[in-house]
């Protein structure tokens, strides 16, 4: 009986600490999935009733408590209602999550290809749009292209994007070592302070990134700036490295996994 008693002491302390440590956790992966859904205004309306309401409480506001108390399911459909896109995407995030997920499960060495692709075709002031498929499924927006299923490689971007074929003004897919399908169109960003430099491509690239986990590489055609646009937000004119970094962590790649392609390698010579 003491040695249960005993254990049933150490339980109920170690009890405490699992309970505050999920649940920090679980609101910490919440707060990165509204940040990521630009849902903060979500938040924002929901604080702003709850304050309302709590002061009429305290300031004893009879008439008011007694309307809100009336219109409080009017308030919850108009909510769902006006914030419709907002928890659409948020919900779509946490179906995309991997809560669990430690370090990276699998090495690959498709990334290089698209990057000697953009960094030519940067020069040459040519535009670029290529999606990196993750977890979500996008058979609805790769069916408006044409199915390629071909391997990848830098020579076959440059071919589609670098001169006027049918495919070039539209978005390429990649899975893996794969070019899935070319000529593809995204939707456009949803976002009212978008800047208004940015042309088709751009406003695709961040369309796409809003309602799916996609990583979208860009090139502009004007200024020829590589730019990334996930999890809602672009990133703008990037260098190499910084490109190279941030794919390695979004699609799990490992340094040691890269083989720059021979067919497009400026730094060697001609034989």
């Amino acid at each position: 009986m003491k040695a249960l008693d005993s254990l049933k002491a150490v339980y109920d302390i170690i009890r405490i600490f699992l309970d505050v440590g999920i649940l920090t956790f679980i609101l910490y992966k919440l707060y990165e999935l509204i940040v990521k859904t630009n849902s903060v205004q979500i938040l924002k309306a929901g604080v702003l009733v709850i304050v309302a309401y709590i002061a009429a409480t305290i300031l004893r506001f009879d008439t008011l408590l007694w309307l809100l108390n009336i219109m409080a399911p009017g308030f919850i459909i108009a909510f769902v209602i006006v914030f419709q896109p907002e928890i659409r995407k948020l919900f779509l995030k946490m179906g995309q999550s991997q809560w669990f997920a430690f370090g990276s499960r699998s090495k690959h060495t498709y990334v290089d290809s698209v990057l000697i692709a953009a960094e030519m075709l940067s020069k040459q002031r040519r535009g670029m749009l290529v999606v990196f498929l993750r977890h979500t499924k996008l058979d609805d927006i790769i069916a408006t292209g044409t199915r390629l299923d071909a391997d990848l490689s830098s020579s076959l971007l440059v071919t589609i994007f670098g001169m006027d074929t049918p495919l070039h003004d539209g978005a390429c897919f990649v899975l893996g070592g794969k070019l899935v399908s070319a000529g593809c169109f995204l939707p456009l960003s949803e976002q009212y302070d978008i800047k208004k430099t940015f042309g088709t491509r751009h406003r695709a690239a961040l369309g796409l990134s809003e309602v799916s986990d996609a990583v979208v590489l860009v090139v502009s055609e004007e200024t020829g700036a590589v730019s990334l646009a996930y999890d809602s937000h672009l990133h703008y004119d990037l260098t190499m490295s910084e490109l190279t970094k941030i794919l390695e962590t979004l699609l799990e790649i490992t340094p040691d996994a890269y083989q720059v392609e021979d067919t497009i390698d400026e730094s060697k010579q001609a034989v």
